[in-house]
């Protein structure tokens, strides 16, 4: 899929990206896959749909950042574990 080379869509979608903990290309997909279900093929209507998206996830207190964080935390032995010397 070729990225539309609008920065404002691009930031929108990286902050929902943020919010959500998934990578910008995730992010994105979404927000496409949502658009071609509603209809939308501009930039500006993808991005006032990213943006309330992005509303949606705040409203429904959706942050994954912190979690997926502390999931990458070694805990216990394993924090001393080596793969190789």
């Amino acid at each position: 899929m070729a990225g539309i080379p609008d920065r404002a869509y691009n930031a929108a979608c990286g902050r929902l990206a943020s919010r959500l903990g998934i990578s910008l290309a995730a992010a994105r997909r979404r927000v496409e896959q949502r658009a071609a279900k509603e209809g939308q093929r501009e930039t500006e209507a993808r991005l006032q749909l990213a943006e309330t998206m992005l509303l949606e996830a705040e409203a429904a207190g959706v942050n994954n950042g912190p979690v997926h964080t502390a999931m990458l935390r070694a805990v216990g032995q394993d924090e001393y574990f080596m793969t190789e010397d």
